[in-house]
């Protein structure tokens, strides 16, 4: 059985999917369907986008990270060691140990959950926030800053686009495996004429699922839950109780 994941191949020999693979003697590719781009510096000014009037960042992916700063060497700015970090996660916030002395700095972070990094950002409200993002921003995330008036402005440093999967063969796959959206909008502008089939699907993420259920796809793997918590167990699950393998 072939199975095509819309991720890069796992530095990591104890990668879970490669467990997989020699359980159910599957062969399996890795290949993204997205990369990142970051905008430059003419674009970020055309936006009038000032970054040095933000007291406080929000931060929600090591890519927010990277770009911030690296538009900022670009831009030749120094980055105030006032400057207020939020971030969706511990291990977004440690990332930051990349680019600053992270213990002289006023750090925020959230347990992966994007309400609960709302709250501490209230606690702040004469903040002048910088949302830094792809051009593409959560409408749950908009919604929640609005309803509490955060005063923020969003920072596109970054676009998310489409890889060039020209050489892939997709019709010769028995399943295929998508993380985000943006990987199903990539699969449909690489294959405008892409036709589901027998193929099944598998995806992770509220959002992905609702892009593929958009996009007129049957998905027959769902992950995370309750008693999947990764895609490599829900996978392995569903191969042994349909015997696809």
């Amino acid at each position: 059985m072939r199975l095509l994941i819309a991720q890069p191949n796992p530095a990591n020999l104890n990668s879970p999917f490669h467990d997989l693979a020699k359980k159910r003697n599957l062969k399996i590719t890795f290949n993204p369907f997205v990369a990142v781009e970051g905008e430059t510096v003419k674009n970020i000014r055309l936006k009038k986008i000032h970054i040095q009037k933000y007291g406080a960042l929000i931060l929600t992916s090591r890519n927010a990270v990277n770009h911030y700063f690296r538009l900022c060497d670009e831009m030749r700015i120094i980055v105030p060691n006032s400057l207020k970090y939020f971030c969706i996660s511990e291990a977004v916030a440690y990332y930051l140990q990349k680019y600053i002395a992270y213990r002289k700095r006023k750090i925020y972070s959230a347990n992966n959950n994007f309400s609960e990094l709302v709250e501490m950002m209230e606690k702040h409200e004469d903040e002048n926030f910088l949302f830094v993002a792809s051009d593409i921003i959560k409408d749950s995330y908009i919604n929640q800053l609005n309803s509490k008036n955060i005063n923020f402005t969003h920072g596109p440093f970054f676009r998310i686009v489409a890889t060039n999967l020209s050489k892939l063969k997709i019709a010769s796959f028995n399943l295929l495996v998508f993380y985000t959206p943006r990987d199903i909008d990539s699969l449909f502008e690489n294959f405008p004429d892409f036709n589901q089939n027998k193929i099944k699907l598998a995806v992770f993420g509220e959002s992905t699922l609702q892009k593929a259920k958009e996009k007129g796809l049957k998905v027959d793997v769902t992950a995370p839950s309750k008693e999947f918590p990764s895609m490599s167990m829900a996978l392995d699950h569903y191969l042994d109780s349909t015997k696809l393998n």
